[in-house]
């Protein structure tokens, strides 16, 4: 007599939302694939955005790449992102300064960059969180921004993607990495290489590195954490040897930068150095506005014009003070955060654990050494993607209790990239024609008065004014873009500042720039509200200029107005 067979656990018990869902996904993972990626590039093409933002770091990256062609070995970037212009010194050698093959590389980068970021994740995340990824990547708005700036963000995305994969193959794959030198001596180096190659393409990238340690170390994988140090050490060894023998030991990747990032106010070192209340309070503050507001702003969830901070008037000035209320929102992104991280560690879900543990190091890096009035939202939204994989783990574990509420989280995320995708989709609509009219000639187009009288005025110095004339202004390196490749003299500050009034001391300031070979001042009508026109605008090289008229009249000569309203002006300088 047979014995009845036993039953398989699937035909007893009724499978789950998520698991039906995730198989779906994974059947039909080819097609899916293609298809986002797909909608991300259809996306990025929509957005694309033919001119230099106002946010004058992506020209600044243009003009550094020149620099290095034509002013080598005498010239080394020591900024945040000192190997971006490197490929940009590349580009301009076979394209010259081609603003537009620029862009195009960018959105190549982001490209490559949303394929590796999947392929980290495949096959070792739920198939439901690796698309919430992946849409995300391919649908935000603000990464599709990004994605055909001049800015080293989609530069970045690529290189940190890179890492991952092979970090993500290396430690979560089928063949783990090992600490047998026969074995994985080539793993290491490669490991090694990228993690070096992270430092160039962000300074802040150094906490990676110690996110990549700390990993390691939580694991009590104690000789890997080492191991891992070691590559680094030896290529970044190499890097700066190389480095010093070419360019000298002036080129110090951080000096440069930790100089401003040290000082109260990046503009004026006078202020003096920040101290430890100073860096605490920069991290509260930084708390508030990226993960308080930047990150909501990002998901679309707030308005992309409130600056979370109320100000008051004091003593005749406006003071800022940070919103209370996006303390709170940002203890919400906190929390949830480490819950996920909380919920990994317990399933041991690693590489989820890993990808936490690195955007929220460099985060913190990123909180204490950034001065707070920086507050832009691409210094979060290359961490979004790992921030939202460790929400998104959290939040599918707490859902999975009962089927419905496995469709409850289901709904939640088709809904969050039905918004995603619409979003974007509205902007692209709004930007085509913006776009064509860039594309066809209209290179100002697009822009407020204020910048298009700003920019043509630099477009009017390269043209007109003599190969020796060197023209201080507020933008320079946007100058540079629009000037065709002319050197501007950089103003960020009040020079030679009186502390009573505020403005230059008129002698002072005459003598910097004849000593610096100055012999024009362009002055323009930049808004500092960029929204509206309300008559508030940067007003650094007017109280340059303003001192200087009063005293010496016939010092500066007007040469040049373009605009009746928001107006630029360009003045000779009569030593």
């Amino acid at each position: 007599m047979t014995k009845p067979q036993k039953k398989s656990i699937q035909n007893t018990v009724s499978l789950s939302s998520y698991h039906k869902l995730n198989r779906y996904l994974e059947l039909k993972k080819s097609r899916l694939f293609w298809l986002i990626l797909l909608i991300g590039v259809f996306l990025s093409f929509m957005n694309f955005n033919a001119r230099i933002s106002e946010a004058h770091d992506d020209s600044l990256y243009i003009e550094a790449g020149y620099r290095y062609i034509h002013e080598f070995p005498n010239f080394y970037y020591t900024s945040n992102a000192p190997m971006y212009p490197m490929f940009l010194a590349l580009l301009t050698l076979l394209f010259g300064t081609n603003l537009i093959a620029f862009k195009l590389f960018s959105m190549i980068f982001f490209i490559i960059g949303a394929i590796l970021y999947y392929k980290a994740l495949d096959k070792k995340v739920p198939e439901i969180l690796k698309y919430l990824v992946f849409g995300f990547i391919c649908t935000n708005h603000m990464i599709l921004y990004y994605s055909s700036q001049t800015f080293s963000e989609a530069f970045y995305m690529l290189v940190q993607a890179t890492f991952f994969y092979y970090f993500c193959k290396y430690n979560f794959g089928e063949n783990p990495i090992t600490t047998d030198i026969k074995i994985d001596l080539k793993k290491w180096l490669v490991l090694g290489l990228l993690m070096m190659i992270l430092t160039l393409a962000k300074n802040i990238l150094i906490f990676g590195i110690i996110a990549i340690v700390l990993f390691y170390v939580l694991r009590k994988e104690y000789k890997k954490s080492i191991f891992a140090l070691v590559s680094f050490g030896i290529f970044k060894l190499l890097y700066e040897l190389v480095k010093n023998r070419v360019w000298g030991a002036s080129a110090i990747q951080y000096k440069s930068q930790m100089g401003i990032l040290l000082n109260k106010d990046p503009y004026d070192a006078a202020k003096g150095q920040e101290d430890i209340a100073g860096f605490i309070g920069r991290f509260t503050d930084n708390i508030g506005l990226y993960l308080g507001k930047r990150f909501y702003q990002i998901l679309g969830f707030m308005d992309e014009n409130y600056t979370g901070v109320k100000y008051t008037e004091v003593n005749g000035e406006l003071v800022g003070e940070t919103s209370k209320s996006i303390y709170f929102l940002a203890f919400i992104v906190l929390f949830f955060v480490l819950y996920g991280l909380y919920r990994a560690i317990k399933d041991k879900q690693h590489l989820i654990t890993f990808l936490i543990l690195f955007a929220g190091t460099v985060s913190f890096g990123t909180f204490l050494l950034l001065q707070a009035r920086w507050d832009q939202p691409r210094f979060i939204m290359v961490h979004m993607p790992a921030l939202l994989l460790g929400i998104g783990y959290g939040l599918y574990r707490f859902f999975d209790k009962s089927n419905f509420n496995q469709r409850v989280f289901v709904l939640i995320l088709l809904v969050l990239f039905s918004s995603l995708l619409i979003s974007s989709t509205k902007r692209g609509f709004k930007n085509v024609p913006i776009v064509s009219k860039n594309l066809k000639g209209d290179i100002y187009y697009g822009y407020t008065p204020d910048w298009k009288n700003y920019l043509e005025m630099s477009a009017y110095c390269a043209d007109s004014l003599p190969k020796s004339s060197l023209v201080a202004c507020r933008k320079a390196p946007m100058s540079f873009v629009y000037g065709k490749g002319k050197h501007f003299y950089p103003i960020y500050n009040v020079i030679a500042k009186d502390a009573k009034t505020g403005q230059s001391n008129p002698d002072s300031a005459l003598a910097i720039f004849q000593r610096n070979k100055v012999t024009h001042l362009l002055i323009a009508s930049l808004r500092m509200d960029p929204s509206k026109s309300s008559g508030d605008i940067i007003n650094t090289i007017h109280n340059i200029a303003a001192p200087i008229v009063q005293k010496y009249p016939q010092k500066l000569v007007l040469v040049k107005q373009i605009g009746d309203s928001e107006p630029a002006y360009l003045y000779e300088i009569k030593y």
